[in-house]
């Protein structure tokens, strides 16, 4: 049993009375405000998608290294595309166990670095297909979610909508976590980190593995059927001066099964000025220094540490 609240947005997604939206908005708040953790349940989507996206990223990753690294992130160029290997990427600063492909919305190549067309393996068409169906399907929920805090606020339930997510910036992930090496405790499929941006909506099978820092202590946020994990980032906790926590959390894939998590990252437009509100005294985890710029220039900064080599091409 998760020891994270399950709310259930339905009425954000249809014409429910105002006042089935504020209960639900009340119950966003008080979760931001506590860990910034949520399930969110009620989401309308449908579950023959997920199966389509879960079945052809296991068929990816089941690939020889050769073959997945055809589409390699390298390959993507300024766009920030592809597939990388276990450890490629860094989590304050130390190698990740796990291994992945990123996504982001399908567009031309243009000169804007973390835009462009995506890569996809030839060898699993079918994963394209429930791809651009997932982004275009979790953008609509994410929208919702946002009208949610919104209200939560105190704002008009349109306001991101209108605002900070008129073009929202939208990243993808798909996550491969092999087994964690028993006798190793330090090794992390993820370590400890927060988001970027304003939320995530994640995915995860049936494996768990997922861990959350609360106020009360490290907790599990183990899988629950039919919902997805919902966190805000550090640019809530910005707008909201910290009183709506950006919380760290970290993965480690303890279960002895290989498996695949697919974050969804829904931020403010890459041109949107970064909200000049300060955090909260103390409320920074980390000891990172304050930003303010555009969404774009911060997101960049956060793109150098997680791939070093990569940003250099940029």
């Amino acid at each position: 049993m998760s020891q994270l609240p399950v709310i259930d947005v339905a009425p954000l997604l249809a014409e429910a009375p105002a006042p089935a939206k504020r209960a639900v908005a009340a119950a966003i708040g008080a979760a931001c405000r506590d860990s910034g953790f949520f399930y969110v349940a009620g989401h309308g989507v449908r579950p023959e998608l997920l199966a389509r996206l879960d079945v052809a990223s296991r068929r990816f990753f089941a690939l020889p290294e050769e073959t997945k690294a055809e589409i390699s992130m390298d390959r993507g160029g300024k766009a920030w595309r592809g597939f990388f290997p276990v450890g490629a990427e860094l989590t304050s600063g130390r190698p990740d166990l796990k291994e992945g492909i990123y996504f982001g919305a399908e567009e031309p190549p243009g000169p804007l670095p973390l835009h462009g067309p995506n890569l996809f393996p030839a060898q699993v068409p079918e994963l394209r297909e429930a791809v651009l169906e997932y982004l275009d399907t979790m953008t609509a929920l994410a929208q919702s979610v946002m009208s949610g805090i919104a209200l939560s606020l105190g704002l008009d339930e349109g306001y991101f909508r209108t605002g900070y997510t008129a073009h929202p910036t939208v990243l993808f992930r798909i996550f491969h976590y092999p087994p964690a090496p028993p006798d190793d405790p330090g090794t992390w499929g993820v370590g400890e980190h927060t988001d970027y941006g304003l939320l995530t909506l994640l995915l995860q099978d049936a494996n768990g593995g997922l861990q959350v820092r609360t106020p009360r202590g490290w907790i599990e946020a183990p899988p629950l059927e039919n919902t997805f994990v919902c966190n805000i980032g550090d640019m809530l906790d910005k707008l909201t001066g910290g009183q709506y926590r950006s919380t760290p959390h970290r993965v480690r894939n303890r279960s002895g099964n290989e498996r695949i998590s697919f974050p969804f990252f829904f931020d403010p437009g890459w041109d949107s000025e970064v909200p000049p509100l300060p955090y909260a005294p103390g409320r920074r985890w980390d000891g990172q220094v304050d930003f303010t710029g555009t969404y774009g220039e911060y997101l960049l900064s956060k793109v150098s540490k997680v791939f070093p080599r990569l940003f250099e091409t940029l």
